[in-house]
């Protein structure tokens, strides 16, 4: 009886172990620039009086345009600028969004199909007029230190 329990006890605990260990494998992946793909930067610069609203952008202009590329989109990113080129200068962008993509013509379809609703929904979140950057991820190279996060 002890032996059965002891047993059950262990598969219950390597089975949940497995499980978890799928999971960070999953993402760990799902978020990583992969060689090949495009990353499509959104640039809103930090221009004199110029307004942002950076939950609207998280919660709804990001999402939103993220549903239109659907399963071209691998993952997306938001940034926040805080500083320039040095802690006491002004940020050159009050935010970046990129898209990470698998295919340029499937990216240019999407917004070209959703571009009204894109730019009528630029007025809930900024006055900026953003900068558009397509680009060829060339190289992802982790950091060869190891240390702590």
């Amino acid at each position: 009886m002890y032996m059965t329990t002891k047993i059950k006890l262990l598969s219950i605990i390597l089975v949940f172990t497995a499980l978890a260990s799928c999971k960070t494998s999953q993402l760990k992946h799902a978020s990583a620039p992969e060689m090949g793909r495009f990353k499509v930067a959104i640039l809103y610069p930090n221009e004199e009086n110029v307004t942002f609203d950076m939950n609207y952008y998280q919660e709804k202009h990001m999402p939103m345009v993220a549903g239109f590329l659907g399963e071209n989109l691998r993952f997306y990113e938001i940034d926040k600028g805080i500083a320039g080129r040095t802690p006491n200068d002004k940020a050159p962008f009050v935010a970046i969004g990129y898209f990470y993509i698998k295919d340029i013509a499937d990216y240019n379809e999407a917004i070209t199909k959703n571009r009204e609703a894109i730019i009528s929904d630029f007025k809930n979140y900024t006055n900026a007029r953003p900068t558009l950057s397509i680009s060829e991820i060339m190289q992802v190279q982790p950091n060869p230190i190891k240390g702590k996060d």
